[in-house]
């Protein structure tokens, strides 16, 4: 709550501290907290009316409390710190809105799921996990709880459309599993005022015979990395780097590969949003689009393909030459903020999620305007790339819902869930936390007007080129489980352990080893049936993954001026 003011503060501290549903409340926190937004004040009014009215029902039923948890980032501290404190003096039903890191949510879940007894009401758990609650058959279809027994806690003014996420949480029966709550993606950073300097372009035009830009392939961001680690080496008395990036040995190494890496190199097969039959994981599915048959080559996967090799050498070998030396020691949250510290001239993969903290006057990265010096873009494309498939990824964290719960304390959270989400809140939301879900908010004159703020995340979203970042399929059949299987294999070729080679061939194996457990115990769907092993020549190829070896890794660098690229992003096209 570190943007509001004192008055601000001390208003919402009189606010009445819950127990009873108080309409005065709801007026006082428009007008102190949930402005802007896309509704008009009086059909803000008429929806926290409606929330009221709809929670008078649970309260009867003896509901005073629910119990829900997210992962640690802005978005979901705002809920936590102020949006469950308006919902209480609103409803008059309180929240306890617990904020983990995400490797425990996801182990809670898991184990909840496992025991079948939900440890909370709610959960907000990212959309990498649909194929896991689809084939589980233990998480609410909302689709089906909002036609049936959750009908009259259901927003009228839900407007589902509108939600730009909702297609990633729509399993492949088609219904609805998750209501998006937060979204961010993985673009690629860089210093804009570095690259705009004609001394640097100069000498790298000399150097390596094309522009100084936004790498279009990743043998231009490697050029780059290299000019200013090797060249450059110093701006203005401090040391910079090429390339920033982390490799500790903890899980979130494991989100840095299957948040996409793979299928950026372009080691999936064509198809939005995740390839068919082969996706970013590497896992095939058979003709039905729905049962994994592999992840190894050997069974028609791609997970150690030579894509996917190529994929964590090139991590590997930037990490070490042209990152600064601190990251090889750190994890996910660790790097995030790193590049606003001044030393990082462009990082191949930046999660949108951390731009809030990157717009803090002082940071060497911004400037005395109070605007960035640093833009966002598309993250460029290994050689193994195809036009059609997947460009990167982006997170859906989405509220998930377990039969498990109780009736009356699941119907409170979806209460909940919703308001979170509302058009009455969602704004302000995306103003705090600028992970966007709405259209509606997107397209809000408010990011019109201060567009020039976030470095090009508005134009970003605001381009139908979006839907080609995109999370975690449907082909991963436990996502707990298998995603456990990435980092600690990825760490041995970090550290030398293993070659990169050796490490992809572990991974797959051992996914194919969850994946064979899970046909012997089956599933409620699509539970996986493995092919047969064969000779890899069998499946490598040249019209579809697995993809074969590439006589030449590096293609001609290839970039593009920024301007050229908000043109196109605003024309509707990636590039």
């Amino acid at each position: 709550m570190r943007w509001m003011t004192a008055t601000v503060l001390a208003t919402m501290l009189l606010l009445p501290a819950g127990g009873r549903a108080d309409l005065s409340a709801a007026q006082r926190w428009i007008d102190v907290e949930f402005t802007p937004s896309t509704l008009s004040r009086q059909r803000q009014l008429d929806e926290l009316q409606w929330f009221a009215n709809a929670a008078r029902a649970l309260r009867q039923q003896g509901v005073k409390r629910v119990r829900v948890v997210s992962e640690v980032i802005d978005t979901h501290v705002y809920e936590s710190t102020v949006l469950a404190r308006a919902f209480e003096d609103i409803t008059g039903i309180a929240v306890q809105h617990d904020v983990i890191p995400e490797g425990e949510l996801v182990e809670r879940l898991q184990a909840s799921v496992q025991r079948d007894s939900s440890e909370y009401d709610g959960w907000v758990s990212d959309s990498d996990l649909i194929g896991t609650h689809y084939r589980s058959g233990q998480v609410v279809a909302l689709s089906d709880y909002m036609a049936g027994a959750g009908r009259a806690f259901t927003n009228p003014g839900l407007d589902l459309a509108d939600f730009i996420g909702i297609k990633f949480t729509t399993a492949p029966d088609g219904k609805v599993y998750q209501l998006p709550d937060q979204q961010f993606a993985n673009l690629y950073w860089f210093r804009a005022d570095w690259f705009a300097r004609k001394d640097l372009q100069a000498r790298f035009r000399a150097r390596y015979g094309y522009e100084l830009g936004v790498p279009l392939n990743w043998s231009a961001y490697e050029d780059i990395a290299a000019f200013f680690t090797t060249d450059v080496q110093q701006i203005d008395g401090i040391k910079v780097y090429g390339h920033m990036d982390y490799g500790k040995r903890d899980p979130s190494l494991g989100w840095r590969f299957t948040d996409a890496w793979l299928s950026m190199a372009g080691a999936a097969d064509k198809g939005i949003p995740n390839g068919l039959p082969v996706d970013e994981w590497g896992i095939r599915v058979a003709s039905d689009q729905c049962t994994p048959v592999g992840a190894s080559v050997t069974r028609g996967g791609a997970t150690n393909s030579p894509a996917a090799v190529f994929a964590l050498t090139k991590y590997v070998e930037w990490l070490k030459r042209y990152a600064p030396q601190a990251a090889m020691d750190m994890t996910f949250s660790q790097a995030g903020g790193v590049p606003a510290q001044g030393q990082i001239a462009q990082q191949v993969f930046w999660y949108t999620a951390f731009t809030a903290d990157m717009l803090k006057n002082g940071l060497p990265s911004m400037g005395e305007n109070g605007l960035p010096k640093w833009r966002m873009a598309p993250g460029p494309h290994g050689p193994y790339w195809k036009e059609g498939m997947q460009n990167g990824y982006q997170d859906v964290g989405a509220w998930t819902f377990l039969k498990s719960t109780a009736t009356p304390q699941l119907a409170a959270a979806w209460l909940y869930a919703q308001f979170v989400t509302s058009r009455t809140v969602s704004l302000r939301k995306s103003i705090v936390g600028l992970t966007f879900i709405r259209e509606s908010d997107i397209k809000h004159d408010y990011f019109t007007r201060h567009a020039a703020r976030y470095g090009g995340l508005i134009e970003f979203y605001r381009s139908p080129a979006r839907v080609a970042w995109t999370p975690t399929g449907n082909n991963v059949p436990d996502y707990p489980r298998m995603a456990q299987l990435w980092w600690r294999n990825i760490s041995t070729a970090v550290t030398g352990e293993r070659s990169p080679q050796a490490a992809m061939d572990a991974l797959a194996q051992d996914m194919d080893g969850v994946l064979a457990d899970l046909e012997q115990r089956g599933m409620k769907h699509c539970a996986p049936r493995l092919n047969p092993k064969r000779d890899p020549a069998f499946y490598l190829s040249s019209k579809g993954a697995p993809w074969s070896k590439l006589a030449d890794e590096k293609p001609p660098g290839a970039t593009i001026a920024y301007e050229r690229l908000l043109q196109a992003w605003r024309e509707g096209r990636v590039r």
